[in-house]
């Protein structure tokens, strides 16, 4: 099946042989060139850490050399003092990662580099859906993978194509232009399905980036002017990065669009897409993406806060009884829950204090390991729950093992009646786009029915919000988007290229036992590495 676009793409034909990446950061600077960009690019992970605890990399240039450190961790873990010191250069990559159904391997975390053609560093958010035939294709070429990451995958074929691309003469030197470049972006589009948020350094000529044709992955640009009038340049995955660094927020990184920033500051950018379309995914507004980002026009913050305004009218509707007081399930549902309880005329309360140095929870291996962090993770203030009807309110259920705790909790400090309401209807297809959510069999609501998920997570009442309302909660932005990539919710794959094998295989993929497998599997590489 042909791309909707009408570019032509390779049916996909299942997942194997490819690694997708999960919910990930990147950013990119180019400063003034007697500066060091290293503490910058770090200050900005810490930002966005909230995208990626796995692993977190930096690539650094002075124009003549490369520097990096990446590794397993926290961004406050990797990078020491002695590691900030050799990362010369005015010039920078960074990212934060989760995996999804690859390895966790320190071996993977990014940013990638390749020699060929120019030396080029490479960070994605996002995953291809065709990694299996670009692979093969590379394979064809004679170009080495060393990993199972399609964002190494998205490198080489960046690579390739700028290799085709015959630089100018210009006083006897040789040298790479924009359109060039441009022209290759244009061609990376053509080849590649799937979600791709990227930020590259090509060696001696300064940071590209560029955004899928349907900008299902957020990447914004930044600008700061020094004192002397030089321009400082910044892309990343959410506008709270270059806020924080002191940078304007200049706009959105459009679906398709490429933009280069040379090393002296000089910024181009380019439509390098055919038919580029709006449809970010709408997961960011409920759940990734920090409140005080503004993604594609929309303010998280708002968004959020309109969730929670469609759910009180629905339950004022919906619910015969009296409710006590809402309490939010930390972090992503307190700001509707607080809307909701406003809308609704209920007290609104905090009821659970929340150990901030466990990880989420629906991404781990193996179901031991979840729930243990689940009762790691929260614990409950008895006062706010003893004999009353308590709503609880989260940002989404996907597997329901926190839901079900959460209720039991409530239950044990003494609620009278537990009752349950998500901000975002129930999951019930896989995201092939880079959330690693669970294999679609172990989705709660995976042929049940609403009153069928109350039951099994041990609730007294639930209510899902309605994908109309979810969508109608994120249109309101500057500019005036209404429709996203909701594929989890309505499995509708907006790339065209999703097919049944596809699915089945990434359901084999993403089940706790395949999981399971590879986290023994690192654990067992990363102990010979270490010897």
């Amino acid at each position: 099946m042909d791309s909707p676009r009408g570019q032509s793409k390779t049916k996909t034909g299942g997942a194997e042989g490819g690694s997708g990446i999960a919910m990930c950061g990147i950013i990119g600077i180019v400063a003034t060139e007697e500066s060091k960009v290293a503490q910058l690019i770090y200050d900005g992970l810490t930002v966005l850490q909230h995208r990626g605890q796995d692993a977190a990399g930096i690539v650094t240039s002075d124009g003549d050399n490369l520097y990096q450190r990446k590794a397993n961790g926290l961004v406050k873990d990797v990078f020491r003092q002695r590691h900030m010191d050799r990362l010369e250069g005015h010039m920078g990559i960074g990212h934060v990662r989760y995996p999804t159904a690859g390895t966790s391997s320190g071996a993977e975390a990014q940013p990638f580099y390749t020699n060929s053609p120019y030396g080029i560093s490479l960070a994605h958010n996002g995953n291809l859906t065709n990694a299996p035939d670009l692979r093969k294709s590379l394979m064809d070429d004679l170009r080495h993978l060393n990993t199972s990451s399609d964002s190494e995958v998205l490198m080489n074929i960046l690579a390739n194509e700028l290799h085709k691309e015959r630089k100018l003469v210009i006083q006897k030197d040789l040298y790479l232009d924009t359109n060039a470049i441009f022209n290759a972006v244009s061609r990376v589009h053509r080849e590649t399905s799937g979600s791709y948020a990227v930020v590259a350094m090509i060696s001696g000529y300064g940071l590209l980036g560029f955004r899928d044709p349907y900008g299902i992955r957020p990447l914004c640009l930044g600008r700061r002017v020094e004192d002397d009038g030089r321009e400082e340049w910044l892309i990343a995955s959410e506008s709270v990065a270059m806020v924080s660094l002191g940078f304007e927020h200049v706009k959105d990184i459009a679906p398709g669009e490429a933009v280069f920033i040379a090393a002296g500051g000089q910024m181009f950018s380019q439509q390098c897409a055919e038919e580029p379309q709006y449809h970010p995914c709408i997961f960011e507004q409920v759940y990734f993406a920090r409140p005080d980002s503004v993604i594609d026009g929309i303010s998280v913050h708002a968004s959020r806060l309109e969730m929670g305004r469609k759910l009180a009218k629905r339950i004022k509707d919906e619910y015969q009884g009296d409710i006590d007081v809402v309490i939010p399930v930390p972090d992503s549902g307190r700001i509707a829950a607080m809307e909701l309880a406003n809308e609704a005329g209920i007290p609104f309360r905090e009821g659970f204090v929340k150990n901030r140095y466990v990880g989420r929870t629906f991404i781990m291996p193996g179901q031991t390991i979840r729930q243990d962090s689940v009762r790691k993770k929260l614990n409950p203030i008895p006062q706010e729950f003893a004999g009353k009807t308590v709503l609880l309110v989260d940002d989404s259920i996907v597997r329901g093992n926190t839901s079900r705790k959460i209720v039991q909790m409530a239950r044990d400090a003494g609620a009278s009646k537990v009752l349950f309401a998500s901000a975002a209807p129930p999951v019930v297809h896989p995201n092939v786009y880079g959330i690693d959510m669970p294999a679609k069999g172990e989705y709660i609501a995976h042929g049940k029915n609403t009153e069928e998920i109350c039951a099994s997570i041990g609730a007294d009442w639930l209510i899902y919000q309605t994908l109309e309302d979810l969508i109608d909660s994120c249109s309101n932005g500057s500019l005036g988007l209404s429709s996203f990539d909701a594929s989890c919710f309505n499995g509708e794959y907006i790339t065209g290229d999703i097919d049944d094998v596809y699915l089945q295989t990434l359901e084999n993929e993403r089940n706790d036992v395949a999981k399971t497998k590879r986290h023994v599997d690192d654990e067992i590489l990363e102990i010979h590495n270490q010897e």
